[in-house]
Order: C-alpha cells, then structure tokens, then sequence
C-alpha cells in the first residue's frame, strides 16, 4: 500500500460507520476502535460507560490517488447527522460524539473545508468537532467487520439507530435500501 494514507472519523457507533466505508472504491482498510481519550487500551464496556472521554470511531486506510481525503470527509457527512451533540440516533453519551481526528495541518484544513460545505445541507449548525490527532486503539477482535459477522443484529440496530431514516432524508428513500 505504497503511498497509503490515514483518516479517522467518529460518527457514531462504529459498526454503521466502519460499514459504510468498507466498500468505497480506494478505500483499503477500515478499523473500528477508539481515539480521544484518556484512558490507554481502554475496553469497548469502558468506552460504553462514558467515563474515558474516548469517541467510538473508523481508522480508513485509502488511496489518495483513488479518493481523496476531502471526498471521504464528504461521505462521512452524507452518512450520520452531524448536528446532533453526543448523539447518533438512538447511541447517547459522548463517545457517539461526531468528530474528525486530522493527522496534519493539512487534514486539518480540509476537515474546516468540509464543515462549511456540508453546513449548507443542514437547517441547524455542525457540532462535529476537529479534535487533536490522538492514539488510536483498536476495538476487541469481535467489533471488527461487525455488520458482516453478524448481519441480523448489525441490522437491527442500523435501523433501530435512526441512521437509515437520515440516510433517506439526504438521499431519498429509494436510494436508501
């Protein structure tokens, strides 16, 4: 993966989030795990409780060759609603929070670039925060690829979480199956 870089995104629970990005031409690798914390190595049930201030979120592994960083920042704001403070749908606390975490200046910029883009599709402000780039730590084996190993509940919950009734607002609904 010559040239290979890293995004990451908390938009929620990570399950509908890393889903959304597995298959995106470009697009090598998606993680779940947790970043934005204090607590080192934390635990999905730690995460879950709220008390380690870490957010729930995807590691992308792309090629900005393919896709560029600003067109995987505009997917990750198509797909959750990013006006909600510490919640996605049904998923409260602060580790659903919406958040991007730039790796460079650069990322960094972009990421502004595309709050002000993605304002003009949205009636009430952007509460996605640009937090510092922070170590990332990778969720238990059993999250990985979630919406694949488990697809009965993976479904369930992603229309239990309000994400698929966003996805059809933005989209319509015959585009949303």
């Amino acid at each position: 993966m010559s040239g290979a870089q890293t995004a990451i995104f908390a938009g929620g629970c990570f399950w509908c989030t890393e889903a959304v990005f597995n298959d995106v031409i470009g697009v090598h690798q998606v993680e779940s795990g947790y970043i934005g914390g204090e607590t080192p190595h934390p635990t999905y049930e730690q995460v879950c409780s709220g008390g380690t201030g870490h957010a729930e979120a995807i590691r992308i592994t792309f090629d900005p060759a393919v896709i560029s960083y600003a067109d995987l920042l505009d997917i990750f704001f198509a797909t959750h609603n990013p006006t909600t403070l510490n919640r996605r749908g049904n998923d409260v606390g602060t580790q659903y929070r919406s958040a991007i975490f730039p790796h460079s200046p650069e990322q960094a910029e972009q990421a502004r670039a595309a709050i002000d883009r993605a304002q003009g599709d949205q009636t009430d402000p952007i509460v996605t925060t640009i937090e510092d780039d922070a170590p990332w730590y990778p969720a238990e084996d059993y999250h990985q690829k979630y919406y694949q190993k488990n697809k009965l509940r993976y479904n369930a919950y992603k229309y239990g979480s309000g994400r698929v009734d966003r996805l059809g607002e933005l989209w319509g609904d015959e585009n949303n199956k």
